[in-house]
């Protein structure tokens, strides 16, 4: 099997160089060697393999991307002043499998809006259906066959669903005027606004379905494969080019956090194509490094320029989550809190092969936006220009997503007072379409420097992205507070409103009786709102567009200015979609393997 942890010094030139071996690269490298055994391919992973059983059992995701984990690489910012001057960590994918390996497991996909709003040529709604199907065998109900149904990942509802939890979240929403559904994800069903029980990136069995386990495994694993090769725990370190900006080859080393001895540079020759897939964090430094990028971060950083490239590293995106948890009357068995809260040990479910490990905790998809024109005039004129000018027209765009979950995914010792028996669920709210850019650049040619990072999260110059979080925290609640198995919030995650407001939280013993009227909110509410968002929002592990298509590369995924090099992550998307991005990340994957294949001449 070609999976490596040193590279083998017979291993000096390879046809295909993919540097990165996340959630697209895994797919890309398969689908090349599918297409030609004989082409030589070789994956670069930072990280280790992908068998962990925080991996392999959905219900542990959690452990994957807390402080420590090595399944994840954690990017530091800066105190962001905007940010009530905290410096945020965004976990991105750090093993084989990339984000894949480490995600919530979520199934959503783009709007058709969100596609066909690009405006590019290859990457419309219709033109990426095609790569969309041809990753999932689909177990949900498909009415229009707009899912695929033989594909390597398999989309499930896993093995265990909280079924009280999901009803009431669902019959609340429609009450409430939203439509629910059991396919919102088909590119046009409700104009893909509502909510529909959530189908997951997990088998019927209860596995969790990455890029590594499905795509790259198999493959080595089959012996059919011989020049297919994956080199761990080794970080590209650049990419070398000719006199004329051809690629050439990479420069790696091995990576210190596996290794503890000083690591000395090699170098891989490409004869056919590089192609960069370290993910939106991961791949700007480098192309940065190699010098590629804006000509006044690479002399900050003392990198000769090869190729002047503005767009690398900037119009950092990512949705900007906010989760807020809430007392309920579920009973343990309806809620992942014995896990969370360390109330039952893991092995033991694991021995027990308990139904729980197989979900992700998340029974519920849910895209909206406002249903009344006064919600929209009470976030304030700035905000009715951007939705008119932005989402009035574009029914299908939503202005956020909310996932209830059932779990207490905070400090325990928040909730200890409260006793050892008690149960919680939380939902989780992100924007989608966020006005807020940030930026990621080196600092200096070497691999180690930290790099200037900062999300730019809140930093629009109207204060849209809190209005849109004003929006979904007062939203999120009237659901929550309207579910028969509501308690009440839990105080410390919510904001500090006065005793004396009306939006103070409350703790009870049964639920809202009778019908139940909307909070109504002062100024003076929405501005301890506002100043809790500054406190508490972060990142949904979405980060996307550092090397954006039109600014980086072409719509075939070739960076300007050079001949050989592509991209193929999310940092390529031209503008941010209202889905959880692992489907995109897929999705991108399988379009840069049709592009690479159909230039090599394989598909004929």
């Amino acid at each position: 099997m070609g999976l490596y942890k040193e590279l083998p010094e017979s291993l000096t030139e390879v046809d295909i160089i993919i540097a990165g071996g996340g959630t697209a690269g895994c797919i890309v490298a398969a689908r090349l060697t599918d297409a030609d055994p004989n082409l030589s391919i070789l994956v670069i992973e930072r990280g280790s393999n992908n068998d962990l059983p925080t991996i392999a059992y959905p219900l542990f995701f959690m452990q994957n991307i807390v402080p420590g984990s090595k399944a994840s690489i954690f990017y530091q910012t800066a105190p962001e002043e905007q940010l009530d001057g905290r410096e945020i960590i965004v976990p991105a994918g750090g093993v084989l499998g990339g984000g894949s390996s480490i995600n919530l497991m979520m199934y959503t996909r783009a709007q058709r809006s969100d596609f066909d709003g690009w405006g590019v040529p290859g990457w419309s709604a219709d033109e990426m259906l095609p790569y969309l199907k041809k990753l999932e065998t689909y177990h949900g109900v498909d009415h229009n066959g707009t899912h695929g149904h033989d594909g390597p990942i398999n989309v499930s509802t896993g093995t265990f669903t909280s079924t009280r939890f999901q009803n009431e979240f669902l019959s609340v929403v429609e009450e409430t005027g939203w439509p629910t559904s059991d396919d919102l994800q088909n590119l046009d069903s409700s104009n893909g606004i509502g909510a529909q029980p959530a189908l997951r990136y997990v088998s019927p069995d209860g596995a969790r379905q990455d890029t590594a386990n499905r795509y790259l495994h198999p493959r080595l694993q089959s012996g059919t494969n011989p020049n297919l090769h994956v080199l761990l725990e080794t970080s590209v370190i650049r990419v070398l080019f000719d006199d004329n900006k051809r690629v050439r080859a990479v420069e790696v080393t091995r990576n210190p956090l596996y290794h503890d001895t000083h690591s000395p540079t090699q170098t891989v020759k490409a004869r056919k194509t590089i192609v960069i897939s370290s993910g939106a964090l991961g791949t700007p430094p480098i192309l940065e490094r190699s010098g590629i990028g804006s000509p006044e971060v690479l002399s900050r950083a003392k990198v000769e320029i090869v190729v002047p490239l503005p767009g690398v590293g900037a119009e950092y995106e990512d949705h900007q989550l906010c989760v807020y948890p809430y007392h309920s009357s579920l009973s343990p068995s309806e809620t992942a809190d014995s896990v969370a809260l360390g109330r039952v040990d893991p092995a033991t479910l694991i021995q027990n092969n308990d139904p729980t490990l197989g979900w992700n905790t998340m029974d519920v998809t849910c895209k909206l936006r406002p249903l009344a024109d006064k919600d929209i005039t009470d976030l304030g004129p700035a905000f009715e220009a951007a939705w008119n000018n932005d989402f009035a027209n574009t029914p299908d765009k939503p202005l956020g997503m909310i996932a209830p979950v059932a779990v207490f995914p905070n400090n325990p010792d928040l909730v200890s007072a409260f006793g050892p028996d008690k149960q919680y669920f939380s939902i989780s709210c992100f924007t989608v379409h966020p006005y807020s850019r940030g930026h990621i650049h080196i600092t200096s040619p070497e691999l180690t420097s930290p790099p200037d990072f900062k999300t730019g999260f809140l930093t629009d110059k109207n204060n849209l992205d809190i209005k849109m979080h004003i929006w979904l925290y007062k939203t999120q609640r009237e659901i929550a507070r309207r579910m028969p198995l509501y308690r009440g919030e839990v105080t410390p995650c919510h904001p500090p409103f006065s005793p004396s407001s009306k939006a103070s939280a409350v703790h009870l013993n049964q639920p809202l009786n009778g019908k139940v009227n909307n909070i109504s909110y002062t100024p003076q509410d929405d501005a301890i709102i506002e100043q809790h968002i500054r406190q508490n929002v972060s990142t949904t592990w979405h980060s996307l567009g550092t090397c954006k298509i039109g600014s980086v590369v072409d719509e075939n995924l070739n960076v300007y200015g050079t001949t050989g090099l592509k991209i193929a992550d999310l940092s390529v998307l031209p503008g941010n979609v209202a889905a959880n991005t692992n489907n995109m990340a897929m999705a991108v994957g399988e379009k840069a393997a049709g592009v690479i294949i159909g230039e090599l001449g394989l598909g004929l």
